[in-house]
């Protein structure tokens, strides 16, 4: 696996990420933890057919955004580096410890319409054998295999925005933004190598709160 490492951080090295002062928004991170397969395919893509990510379904119990797929993240603490919190929320959330060298790169800082500043932090997680999900946060963990995100995202308009709402079809349904925008600009940079920026698209109405 240690190719599909490389080509990943080889490409977001190659990106730009867009890094944002955003006054008045909270600062926080998520983490892209890239994990081995489960059953990958022999002889195909190292990349999209070795690779999986987590993606955890948040807790019923939380008050905001109860339900809702994310990936593993939150704000930062008082002096974190956002590559800091990503691993240290990876941890608190779904048991997974990674030391600062799995940190691949970052992805442009995305605003949500709830006042956060988010910064994707792309981490290896390898083999990742025992995830154990927070019940406190998490109500249970997936392995997505890469090849699920390397779709077309669906754009939506509505009256209360001039910007697209972005739907990335994902398990059987419709994933939105902010982690729709975040993994779309993951499957450009790193899976198609191309800068495409993701900062302008728009959340759904149900999440601006």
């Amino acid at each position: 696996m240690s190719s599909s490492r490389e080509a990943v951080a080889a490409r977001l090295a190659a990106f730009d990420p867009v890094r944002t002062d955003g006054p008045g928004l909270k600062r926080a991170a998520v983490a892209i933890t890239l994990v081995t397969a489960d059953d990958p395919d022999a002889g195909a893509d190292p990349v999209l057919d070795g690779l999986a990510f987590l993606l955890t379904r948040r807790a019923p119990t939380l008050r905001r955004h109860a339900g809702q797929w994310a990936l593993p993240g939150g704000r930062l603490d008082a002096d974190e580096t956002e590559a800091v919190a990503a691993r240290r929320e990876l941890a608190e959330e779904v048991g997974l410890y990674v030391d600062d060298d799995a940190v691949l790169g970052v992805l442009d800082d995305y605003p949500t319409r709830s006042g956060y500043l988010i910064t994707p932090v792309v981490v290896w997680g390898g083999a990742a054998p025992d995830l154990t999900p927070n019940p406190a946060e998490v109500g249970s963990i997936h392995r997505v295999p890469l090849r699920m995100i390397d779709v077309e995202p669906r754009f939506l308009t509505i009256p209360e925005s001039d910007a697209p709402v972005i739907q990335l079809p994902l398990l059987g349904r419709f994933v939105h933004a902010p982690t729709a925008a975040v993994l779309h600009q993951f499957r450009e940079v790193a899976l198609q190598g191309r800068s495409t920026r993701v900062a302008h698209l728009e959340q759904p109405v149900f999440a601006w709160r």
